[in-house]
């Protein structure tokens, strides 16, 4: 995010017209709102992907790991997307999801080339308490915070947040950067293998204007600058364990849980032992905890991030003067 204190330069920013967009769903196979909402777009029984200026496109980002309905087959595909993971020689024994990864960087890329599609929004699950939030990367482009702005303002059916990671772009390993743009659409909290309806509509409600956003923008429609609020991943934190045998001695506090993007200051309860003793926060500053007691983050050692609470300024948003109204693509 190419920030001068809190402040965008220059004063607006300008993009062509997006015309080749995707969404994308079950990059893991256990999150199966954004795998459902993608198989039946893929089988023709759904519609909403069409627009005035664009059609998106459907891709089902992991069929194996989506059949067996788990997170991978051998690794963790959203891991897979860095530069140095798609540049990697081929070889026999090669991992499935890095041989995914690499089908899809040929199909919607390549990464960091003028080739690769304009935007891609992958649907994620979690079963922290996120709500609807939007992730997006350090040097993301305003567009994508002011679609975070748009979607804000308009859902009121679920909090909506906005997770910056610190991650530059040749190292970013998810999904969406593979496209010029894009975000992950992190909608929670829903259990792994799991299908809530409740959740199913939040996450059709965001996609809805994500779409919608890209298609206002499209007309000639200007968002004004404006200031965002968001959320600055610091670092991960892991449960307290054994020294010696390494497992688990404590979980998240009951007070803790489910408290995502909400203030937790120093003393304040944050696991609780099995014993029932309670784990205070020990850091000096306060922070703002998310992925709290996330299933899929125990093989990682995380039972929570941090992160710092920002007001960013950004500038106004505009098509490009020479660019005109995009096209419609079928």
């Amino acid at each position: 995010m190419n920030q001068e204190g809190n402040a965008f330069n220059p004063p607006h920013q300008s993009l062509p017209p997006f015309s080749r967009v995707i969404v994308s769903g079950g990059t893991h196979g256990n999150e199966l709102a954004g795998l459902y909402l993608a198989k039946q777009w893929l089988q023709g029984k759904a519609r909403g992907l069409e627009r005035q200026t664009f059609s998106a496109k459907a891709v089902l980002s992991n069929p194996r790991a989506s059949e067996v309905c788990r997170r991978y087959v051998d690794v963790d595909l959203n891991r897979c997307f860095t530069t140095e993971c798609l540049n990697s020689p081929d070889a026999d024994d090669m991992p499935y999801e890095i041989h995914r990864a690499k089908e899809l960087n040929v199909l919607l890329g390549p990464k960091g080339s003028e080739q690769a599609v304009d935007f891609i929004c992958d649907l994620h699950n979690t079963t922290s308490n996120m709500g609807v939030s939007i992730l997006v990367y350090q040097d993301c482009h305003c567009f994508s915070l002011h679609m975070f702005k748009y979607i804000q303002s308009h859902v009121k059916s679920a909090p909506v947040y906005c997770a910056i990671f610190n991650t530059p772009k040749d190292r970013a390993y998810s999904l969406d950067a593979v496209a010029k743009y894009g975000i992950a659409l992190e909608v929670g909290p829903q259990p792994q293998g799991v299908l809530r309806a409740d959740i199913l509509s939040h996450m059709a409600e965001a996609l809805k204007l994500v779409l919608d956003f890209i298609d206002l923008y499209n007309q000639g429609t200007e968002f004004p600058s404006c200031e965002v609020e968001a959320y600055v991943k610091d670092k991960d934190f892991d449960f307290p364990r054994d020294p010696v045998t390494g497992e688990l001695t404590a979980t998240i506090h009951p007070e803790r849980q489910d408290q995502d993007f909400q203030v937790m200051n120093p003393g304040d309860p944050l696991f609780q032992t099995f014993d029932g003793k309670t784990v205070n926060y020990s850091g000096s500053q306060p922070t703002y905890p998310f992925f709290i007691n996330e299933a899929a983050y125990y093989e990682k050692k995380v039972a929570f991030s941090s992160s710092n609470k920002v007001s960013i300024r950004i500038p106004a948003l505009r098509l490009q003067a020479s660019a005109g109204g995009a096209n419609r693509i079928s």
